[in-house]
C-alpha cells in the first residue's frame, strides 16, 4: 500500500449506476440533468443555466482534478447510457489518507432510487478497499434534511455542526452538518449497504 492516498481516474460500475471520469464533453448532458431548481437550493454556487456556465463549472472541477484535490465523476444510467448526475471525491488529504464525497446531484427521476445508494457504495468501497482511506467525510447544509437522511442511510456518523462554515453565492453563510465513515466503520456499513441494494 502506498504511504499516501493517490487518486487516478477510474470507472466504477454497478447494476444501477456507472461512475465514469468527468470529461469536458459531458457539459451538455450534465446541464440537462441538473435543470431542476431543487438541486441548487442547498448548493454553494448559483445554478448553471447555460452551456457556458456549465462548461465553466466543469472546467473548475477538472482543474481541481489536475491539481490532485478532487476526482469528479459523471453518473450514468446503465440501461440507457444517459447522464443522470455527478459526484466526486474532493478535499483529498493524501498524507492523512482522507477524502470527502460531495458535489453530488441526481436528476429528479433518479432521486430516492438505488442509483444514489449504489453510487455511494461504489465510492466508499473504492476508497476503503482500493485506495486505503482511513476516513471518508460527507457534509451538507444543516437545513437539508433530505441530504442528511441520505448520508445517515449509508452509515455515516454525525460529528457535529460547523457554524458559519461556508459562504454561498448570494452572500449568506451556511452552517454545515459534518459526517464521516472511518475504516473501522466500513465493514458494518458495507454489509448494510449490500443488504439494501439486494432487497
Amino acid at each position: 500500500m502506498s504511504p499516501e492516498l493517490r487518486l487516478e481516474p477510474i470507472v466504477l460500475a454497478g447494476t444501477y449506476v456507472r461512475l465514469e471520469p468527468l470529461r469536458a464533453d459531458h457539459a451538455p448532458a450534465l446541464l440537462e440533468s441538473c435543470r431542476d431548481q431543487e438541486i441548487w437550493r442547498w448548493m454553494l454556487i448559483e445554478q448553471p443555466t447555460t452551456l457556458e456556465a456549465m462548461q465553466d463549472w466543469l472546467s473548475r472541477a477538472l482543474r481541481d482534478q489536475d491539481q490532485g484535490h478532487a476526482l469528479p465523476f459523471i453518473q450514468i444510467d446503465p440501461p440507457t447510457g444517459g447522464v443522470i448526475g455527478t459526484t466526486r471525491y474532493m478535499d483529498v488529504r493524501p498524507y492523512d489518507r482522507s477524502l470527502e464525497i460531495g458535489w453530488t446531484w441526481l436528476a429528479p427521476t433518479f432521486r430516492r432510487t438505488a442509483a444514489n445508494t449504489e453510487s455511494k457504495f461504489l465510492l466508499l468501497e473504492h476508497a476503503f478497499e482500493r485506495l486505503g482511506a482511513k476516513r471518508v467525510q460527507l457534509k451538507t447544509d444543516v437545513r437539508n434534511e433530505m441530504s442528511r437522511t441520505a448520508i445517515e442511510r449509508v452509515g455515516a456518523k454525525f460529528e457535529g455542526v460547523l457554524r458559519n462554515y461556508q459562504r454561498r453565492f448570494d452572500g449568506t453563510v451556511r452552517d454545515t452538518a459534518m459526517y464521516s465513515i472511518i475504516d473501522a466503520d466500513w465493514p458494518q456499513a458495507r454489509e448494510a449497504l449490500r443488504s439494501r441494494l439486494s432487497s
